[in-house]
């Protein structure tokens, strides 16, 4: 697994990790923890570590703690999730239940969707200073909010910053990428695939033959190669409850990134 250092700290940090919005928000007696469970472990045997949560996203918070309390041989993962409230005793009652539900210290924690950023930064910045976090960040999801979140980048020392980039919303190259590069902060990149649909237009296509002839074995591994290949992103971080999935995810994690004239002729399959 290719990894990219987190420039705070140079932390190596392997360059593809695991959304859990949706997929993993069901409860502990589903039969689908079991398939929740080999996607971790299929992330962590290919080197992968990060695993990015919210309590916005129901019960996924619950379910990768005890999904981790059940793989203690595991290497240790990155555990990264967000406050997402209002109100500086709710965001710290908040960040104390994921803390519980998660298993303990967590390395990251965002202000999820600028959401009342202010008030919560001064609580990260306390809890990092005690070492009771390791990273703290900021997201969002949508190119209308870019503007504020770049205004937010310039406004304080962030670790992280996690935002939508794609091969059809590349919005984030134009001003955000180039400000995380320069102010030394990591990007993690939400929505590789468009929300969904951008990879649910391509894979009625067959890949094209210049592809394959990369080595590249699905969709997938074409559209996150593509985001890799961008040296301001650290980390890209797909969702999936399905394994499958996950090790085509992986595969683009290793061997050559494409260069200029490639991602151009990426950019020329839309």
């Amino acid at each position: 697994m290719l990894t990219r250092n987190i420039p705070s700290t140079g932390e190596a940090l392997p360059v593809i990790g695991v959304g859990t919005w949706e997929r993993f928000d069901v409860p502990s007696n589903d039969p689908r923890r079991a398939k929740l469970q080999e996607v971790l472990g299929t992330l962590f045997s290919a080197g992968g570590r990060l695993i990015d949560s919210s309590p916005m996203y129901g019960r996924a918070e619950g379910a990768v703690g005890e999904l981790l309390a059940a793989m203690r041989s595991a290497p240790k993962p990155f555990v990264a999730t967000k406050v997402w409230t209002t109100g500086k005793s709710e965001g710290i009652a908040e960040m104390q239940r994921s803390e519980q539900l998660m298993g303990g210290r967590l390395d990251l924690i965002q202000v999820h969707n600028l959401l009342d950023w202010r008030t919560h930064l001064k609580t990260l910045e306390q809890w990092k200073a005690e070492g009771r976090i390791r990273y703290i960040g900021i997201t969002h999801y949508t190119p209308s909010a870019h503007a504020e979140l770049e205004s937010v980048l310039k406004a304080a020392a962030w670790d992280f910053v996690q935002l939508d980039y794609s091969l059809d919303d590349r919005a984030a190259e134009a001003r955000l990428l180039p400000l995380a590069a320069e102010r030394g902060v990591a990007v993690i990149v939400n929505r590789p695939f468009g929300g969904g649909g951008l990879i649910r237009r391509l894979v009625k296509k067959p890949l094209p033959d210049w592809a394959r002839e990369q080595g590249y074995g699905s969709w997938a591994e074409l559209l996150l190669k593509f985001i890799l290949a961008n040296p301001a992103v650290t980390c890209v971080i797909p969702g999936t409850g399905d394994p499958t999935h996950m090790r085509e995810f992986l595969a683009a994690g290793a061997g050559a990134l494409p260069d200029a004239a490639l991602r151009q002729r990426m950019a020329g399959l839309l």
